[in-house]
């Protein structure tokens, strides 16, 4: 098969218990460029440094422990990326649960690799061009809300409006914890800050609540916090 390599993901997640399918088909697709990485179950994935970086995830719906339809919903909540199921899972209503659930498209077991890298490639082109007609986030600082691209408002406390000044300044970059503390006028301290970390939960969460939109916040393992989403001021 001739791959198309511009319009495949750069990186990978492949979620799945099945060792033999995995490894074949992570070799599979590495052969077009793409750094596949292989997951045995969501745990697995979740307790990752990182586990919201890929450029696509490729999932099992019946996994131990968390099983792929949750799986899926967490992921909608942290990215906006492909989200591609391959199952063995029968089920008269199995292609509307994960469409549901957030997933992008349902392949079933058994199929081949090629139509596997087709369909990775159909759906990361499309999301692609989503996400570039997507709206930027709005800061606006005399209602002390945060406007989603949705158009929702989302109502912030003085903390909450502390820490997006931060990412606004920082402008796609990366705010580390230190630079956090000094906003928010807590001493910086070599130790994990808790109460800094449940800031940022209880942001996460109320933007979450109020807006179906992906929420761009993401934390950076030993580093602090980024804001992947564009923001401006209002």
């Amino acid at each position: 098969m001739s791959f198309d390599t511009a319009s495949l993901p750069d990186s990978l997640a492949l979620v799945d218990d099945d060792p033999e399918y995995s490894e074949f088909l992570a070799q599979y697709l590495s052969t077009a460029g793409v750094r596949v990485h292989r997951y045995a179950d969501s745990a697995e994935l979740l307790a990752d440094h990182e586990p919201f970086r890929h450029g696509f995830y490729l999932v099992d719906l019946m996994l131990p422990g968390i099983d792929g339809l949750e799986l899926i919903r967490v992921l909608r909540k942290r990215t906006q990326v492909g989200v591609l199921v391959v199952s063995g899972r029968v089920a008269p209503d199995v292609f509307a649960s994960v469409v549901d659930a957030g997933a992008d498209m349902y392949l079933a077991k058994p199929v081949n690799f090629e139509q596997v890298a087709v369909v990775i490639r159909a759906v990361h082109r499309r999301v692609a061009a989503t996400r570039g007609r997507s709206s930027a986030w709005m800061l606006d600082r005399r209602a002390a809300q945060l406007v989603a691209p949705d158009g929702v408002r989302i109502d912030m406390s003085d903390l909450d409006m502390a820490v997006m000044a931060c990412f606004l300044t920082a402008q796609g970059q990366s705010v580390t914890r230190e630079q956090l503390c000094q906003q928010l006028g807590r001493p910086v301290s070599e130790e994990p800050d808790n109460a800094l970390s449940a800031t940022i939960y209880r942001l996460r969460r109320r933007i979450e609540r109020a807006t179906d939109c992906v929420v761009p916040l993401q934390s950076l393992s030993r580093v602090g916090y980024v804001f992947k989403g564009e923001l401006i001021e209002g």
